[in-house]
């Protein structure tokens, strides 16, 4: 396997190609469908590898930002992202990270930091899962209840997120493609709130932007997804120009993975065309307890363990959202066809 190896010179080391595109197809396939970045399978994917922590970060960082771009803007092209909804959130979420990033540092000083924020992480992550899964369920539930009945399902009365519309706090502004109005205030105080969340747990923000556009602000799941992979475009960029600027990014790296990336995130898009939203929430809510297991594994000192599970679960959910993407496919070309011959005969 040496013919593939490759150098990378900025981290000063030998890497295997087909590694770097694996990874990169993977991450493409997730931050497609998800709306995420990817960062809980890449850090600890380079990581695993040989690439010093700081190269793995920044690298990521770098291809996160680029493989968000051909993401985002496949997303556009079915309308799935809110421009405007992305940069109101983005205000809040600028001046969250800071805030948190001073959090963080406070904690820090007084030698809090590492006893607390992992095990937060780790509750964190477990409570949003929880909540996913315990939404998709109950959807369910409704769904087989009305069946039985023989009734239309019901929508489970008003969520948080209508109840949070409803405030009519000056200027009020319409998102179009998330289809609702709203004061500009709820995406600049829920960008806020998750700007400072991962910035002190270091979480990657799609795990809590997508949500939190969901149930706090009311988006559709597939403008959520498309909105939050603008916001990780943005961000993502940021962070890999500070990183670069410390000479943390390995180019070479991050333009290969970007290679398999735009393949992946070509696939991972376009599988949310065929995917019922609330069956892209359950997927979710597994790759959320996935990355809460990984990190309860780095806090038993498992690091091994810990980053061998996020790589194999990456592959794992990529496979299993390309297999619902040739299904989706497969049944669209059948119901083309019955409709052809019907018209014939």
């Amino acid at each position: 396997m040496d013919f593939f190896n490759i150098y990378l010179p900025v981290a000063g080391m030998q890497f295997n190609v087909l590694l770097l595109l694996l990874i990169g197809i993977t991450v493409g396939v997730c931050g497609g469908f998800f709306g995420i970045g990817g960062a809980w399978i890449v850090t600890p994917a380079l990581n695993i590898f040989g690439f010093p922590m700081p190269y793995a970060i920044g690298t990521d960082l770098a291809h996160m930002g680029g493989k968000s771009i051909v993401s985002t803007i496949r997303h556009g092209k079915f309308g799935n992202v809110d421009y405007r909804l992305g940069v109101s959130m983005i205000l809040g979420t600028t001046a969250g990270m800071e805030l948190g990033a001073q959090l963080v540092m406070l904690l820090e000083r007084a030698g809090l930091a590492e006893a607390y924020i992992r095990k937060a992480y780790v509750v964190f992550l477990a409570l949003i899962g929880s909540y996913v899964l315990y939404d998709y369920i109950s959807h369910v539930r409704r769904e087989k209840k009305a069946k039985d009945e023989g009734a239309p399902a019901p929508d489970g009365g008003p969520t948080l997120a209508m109840k949070l519309q409803r405030l009519h706090l000056p200027p009020m502004i319409h998102f179009k493609e998330a289809g609702i109005t709203t004061s500009l205030w709820l995406p600049i105080l829920v960008g806020l709130f998750t700007g400072v969340v991962a910035a002190v747990l270091g979480v990657g923000g799609g795990f809590i932007r997508m949500p939190a556009l969901i149930y706090l602000i009311g988006c559709r799941t597939v403008v959520a997804v498309g909105t939050d992979l603008f916001e990780v475009m943005i961000t993502g960029a940021y962070g890999a120009f500070t990183y670069a600027a410390k000479g943390r990014v390995e180019l070479v790296a991050a333009v290969w993975m970007l290679l398999g990336a735009a393949v992946g995130a070509q696939l991972g898009t376009v599988a949310v065309k065929y995917v019922k939203g609330y069956s892209i929430r359950l997927l979710f809510a597994s790759t959320i307890f996935i990355a809460c297991i990984s990190v309860l594994l780095k806090q038993l000192e498992l690091q091994l363990a810990s980053s061998i599970m996020i790589l194999a679960a990456g592959i794992a959910i990529s496979l299993v959202i390309i297999s619902w993407l040739f299904k989706g496919i497969a049944s669209e070309r059948a119901a083309k066809r019955i409709a052809q011959a019907g018209g014939q005969s």
